[in-house]
């Protein structure tokens, strides 16, 4: 039987990061997408400091540890979300939620090349069946293209934006980062991403804006404190408790929240190419996680 101190953190992760896919419509909605990404870790950045802080973890790293935090800051905090921020104005949220439960992919390649990790063949047998099934998501995507023509680029946005977030997570792996308490490294990567935000958003999109929607802030905060803050701790303490493997499973259930929300806010429109294919993706997933947790 599951325990309350697995069951809680992994459905809350699961629904948080289901739900802020949908979130982020709302953010790139007039006003520019690197300013809100900006936005969204200048609020979180100190919050996560004040967590390593209260968890009473260690905050002064060594030289090479801050040369990783700065490498994985720029790869998820930077590229990752800036990537997932721009491809979501040419492809519904739900779709691109989809594309990122593929990210055990490039990892478990990425970690073959790099940390010399092996790959079951039973892993590579259930990540070709969820590309077959993400595939055919995103031929009923092109077909319809809801956002207009523009859904080839916003599907290449979010590839870019997963091979960024798994170079970040491969590299956290090596020994330097197996030193550094999970938090701190966090918050200190998470700093650095958001300096390089605020560069790429100056350059990119001139003086920053300030919205005077509600709606807008209150999504804000909800992304930086509750889809990040809240979420990289519990997600990692339960890598602890129950291991990746396992962990790796809230992904099915962030997919569901994420495919909900998109039909009912995102006027999401279900064919039996689309049920099909999120059918294949998740079996895929399934059997590619418990090759994954077997090894």
């Amino acid at each position: 039987m599951i325990s309350w101190r697995v069951a809680i953190p992994f459905f809350l992760t699961g629904t948080i990061w289901g739900s802020t896919w949908f979130v982020i419509t709302g953010q790139i909605d007039g006003v520019p997408a690197a300013w809100s990404v900006f936005y969204r870790f200048a609020l979180a950045t100190p919050a996560l400091f004040l967590v390593a802080y209260l968890m009473k973890r260690r905050l002064r790293l060594t030289r090479p540890e801050h040369i990783l935090a700065v490498i994985v800051g720029i790869f998820q905090f930077s590229g990752n979300f800036l990537f997932v921020y721009f491809s979501e104005l040419y492809v519904t949220s739900g779709i691109v939620a989809m594309m990122f439960a593929l990210l055990m992919v490039p990892n478990a390649l990425f970690a073959r090349i790099f940390l010399g990790e092996r790959v079951q063949s039973g892993f590579v047998m259930g990540s070709a069946v969820a590309i077959v099934g993400v595939s055919m998501l995103l031929l009923h995507e092109w077909r319809t293209a809801p956002l207009g023509d523009g859904v080839g680029f916003g599907i290449f946005l979010a590839m870019m934006g997963i091979l960024a977030a798994s170079v970040a997570n491969v590299v956290q792996a090596n020994p330097t980062g197996r030193a550094v308490p999970m938090v701190s490294l966090l918050a200190w990567a998470m700093l650095y991403g958001t300096m390089f935000d605020l560069g790429f958003a100056v350059l990119t999109a001139g003086a920053p804006p300030v919205p005077t929607r509600p709606e807008y802030w209150a999504g804000i905060v909800y992304l930086a404190l509750i889809g990040s803050v809240v979420t990289f701790p519990l997600h990692y303490n339960l890598v602890r408790e129950i291991g990746a493997g396992r962990t790796a499973y809230n992904s099915i259930l962030t997919i569901c929240v994420a495919m909900l929300l998109s039909t009912v806010f995102e006027d999401y429109r279900w064919t039996w190419l689309t049920a099909g294919g999120m059918a294949l993706a998740i079996a895929g997933m399934v059997l590619a996680l418990r090759a994954k947790q077997r090894r």
